[in-house]
C-alpha cells in the first residue's frame, strides 16, 4: 500500500517539476485557470455538463502530453548526450507536434463550445461597468505572464541525470 501511495507522489513532482520548468505547460495552465475561471464564477456562457467535460478532458490531454513531451525530451537528452542526432531530433519534434496537435484541437472544440456572442457582449458590459476589475483583470494577466515567461528557468543537467548548476 506504500509503494501506492508513493506513486502519486512522484507523479505530483512531475507535475510539480513541469510547472517550475516548463514555460508551455504554464501557459496551458494559466489558460486553462482563466476559462474555467469564467465559466464556473460568472454565468454567462452556456455550456452543458456534457460540454464542461469535454472542456475538462481536452485541458487534461494537452497538459498530460506537455508532461510526456517533457519527458521524451529528457530521456533523449539523456540518451544522446552531446551528440546531435537526426533521430533525436525527430523524437523530440515528434513529441512536441503530438502537444500541438492536441492544443490546436483543444482550441477548435472550445471555439466550437464558447464562442458565443452574447456571453462575450455581457463579459464587456460587466467590465465597462466594473472598471475596477477591469483593473483586477489586467494586474493578474500581468502576473500570469511573468508565472509563465519568468518561472523558474530551465537547470542545465549533465548527461548522467544528475544537476550542474543548483537544485531541480
Amino acid at each position: 500500500m506504500k509503494a501506492f501511495f508513493k506513486g502519486f507522489v512522484y507523479a505530483f513532482n512531475g507535475v510539480k517539476y513541469c510547472l517550475l520548468h516548463e514555460r508551455n505547460f504554464r501557459f496551458h495552465a494559466a489558460l486553462m485557470i482563466y476559462m474555467f475561471g469564467y465559466l464556473t464564477v460568472y454565468d454567462w456562457f452556456e455550456v452543458s455538463r456534457a460540454e464542461f467535460a469535454v472542456l475538462i478532458a481536452l485541458c487534461a490531454l494537452v497538459l498530460a502530453l506537455e508532461a510526456v513531451n517533457t519527458a521524451v525530451e529528457r530521456a533523449v537528452d539523456l540518451a544522446a548526450g552531446r551528440e546531435r542526432s537526426v533521430l533525436a531530433r525527430i523524437a523530440k519534434d515528434a513529441a512536441a507536434g503530438a502537444v500541438l496537435l492536441a492544443a490546436v484541437g483543444a482550441v477548435a472544440v472550445g471555439l466550437v463550445i464558447l464562442l458565443q456572442p452574447a456571453a462575450f457582449r455581457m463579459l464587456f458590459e460587466y467590465y465597462k461597468t466594473h472598471l475596477y476589475m477591469l483593473g483586477v483583470l489586467a494586474l493578474s494577466l500581468v502576473l500570469t505572464l511573468i508565472f509563465i515567461f519568468h518561472g523558474s528557468k530551465e537547470q542545465e543537467l549533465r548527461v548522467d541525470g544528475g544537476e550542474q548548476n543548483g537544485k531541480v
